[in-house]
């Protein structure tokens, strides 16, 4: 015979506290998120909301943000959220794309790969946005103009890429290839065939990484064009699904990669995997950024994503709760496509969803002291 379960009294005086502490305890409990809109606030609209899914983002050392968007149609957009900026403008609408699969920035110049539905990807670049004067007394903008650089293989949708440490090429692959392309030139070289699976990362000492099969991790030398296969053993761990999340420490290079199951590893580039270092509260885990001290920030679960925290430092793993933002809008978060590390710590995630927004996120100072 089962036990008696105890019965629930909503109106008990336990039960209402535990209620009214709800919405202080479900959502983010460390730190301060500000969703920002797609436009500049006041001066012009946002991109439409079926248009507006940030599913790429890149930073300049300057802290200029560059995006790209998926949905009806694939948006290319610019932020700037230091001195005196705080805008965001949609640069250009990438007629018969509805996917950007990354945006890489290099020393004067950025690119987009984007996809078309059944028609493959291709890239386009364009100069870096000049900084403004002054965005609250004077202001102006030009769409400029974008070199459409074609496909990389015919019919084959470009999975993701990463600018070198250099930010003097970018390495890509597509469903079947490994591609580069350099800043200067534009020219787009298919290095050798290879099966795209998931998202790739920069090493410490400026190799690429990325999927090379169910086991294990491909590297490449930008500098010197050479190409290691099953470079290095995956840990033991449910590594199916894809894409596979990356996030690159600014400090020194160590890289972090979650597994199907949320276990979180570290990644030097040269000796391998670490042990697992923890497991995030939901699966899978998705876009990930680490701040100046090391910390790594990151959300995970479908539907409704969860903010989590791995603290080096502690050895921990903490459950932050879904996103909301009070300031500039009021607003829930719950998925994310991409992150990127601010030029002051800050972390910039980019929503995947309808009427998406970046959002800005600034951890709380370490009592640790990092």
């Amino acid at each position: 015979m089962s036990p008696q379960k105890k019965p629930y009294h909503y109106d008990s005086p336990e039960e209402q506290k535990l209620i009214e502490g709800l919405p202080h305890t479900a959502f983010v409990r460390e730190g301060t998120m500000v969703a920002f809109p797609l436009c500049f606030p006041g001066a012009t609209v946002p991109i439409i909301p079926d248009e507006s899914r940030i599913t790429a983002l890149d930073a300049t050392p300057e802290g200029v943000i560059y995006g790209g968007t998926s949905g009806r149609r694939t948006h290319i957009f610019v932020g700037m959220f230091h001195g005196v900026t705080g805008m965001v403008f949609d640069m250009k609408a990438v007629e018969n794309a509805d996917h950007c699969a990354a945006v890489c920035c290099g020393k004067t110049k950025f690119l987009a790969c984007v996809n078309a539905p059944h028609a493959g990807g291709r890239i386009l670049m364009t100069h870096l946005q000049p900084p403004p004067y002054d965005l609250i007394q004077e202001w102006g903008f030009k769409r400029p103009e974008f070199d459409d650089l074609g496909g990389v293989a015919a019919g084959e949708p470009i999975l993701h890429a990463e600018a070198d440490l250099a930010r003097e090429r970018v390495v890509g692959i597509t469903s079947r290839h490994l591609f580069t392309v350099d800043f200067e030139t534009g020219k787009v070289r298919v290095v050798d065939e290879i099966s795209g699976v998931g998202r790739l990362a920069v090493t410490a000492d400026g190799n690429i990484v990325g999927r090379d099969s169910a086991n294990h991790v491909w590297s490449y030398d930008p500098a010197t064009g050479a190409l290691h296969r099953r470079a290095f053993a995956l840990p033991s761990g449910p590594w199916e699904k894809v894409p596979s999340a990356w996030a690159r420490d600014p400090r020194n290079g160590l890289l972090y990669l979650a597994d199907d199951g949320g276990s979180i590893y570290s990644f030097d580039g040269k000796g391998g995997f670490s042990a697992p270092l923890g497991r995030a509260p939901l699966t899978p885990v998705g876009p990930m950024a680490v701040t100046f001290d090391g910390r790594l920030y990151g959300f995970a679960g479908e539907g409704i994503a969860k903010m989590f925290c791995y603290d080096p430092t502690r050895k921990t793993i903490a459950d932050l709760g879904a996103a909301v933002s009070v300031f500039e809008r009021r607003r829930y978060g719950y998925v994310f496509g991409d992150a990127v590390t601010g030029r002051d710590g800050e972390i910039i995630f980019g929503e995947d969803d309808d009427f998406g927004h970046l959002w800005l996120y600034f951890p709380k100072v370490s009592e640790a002291g990092g």
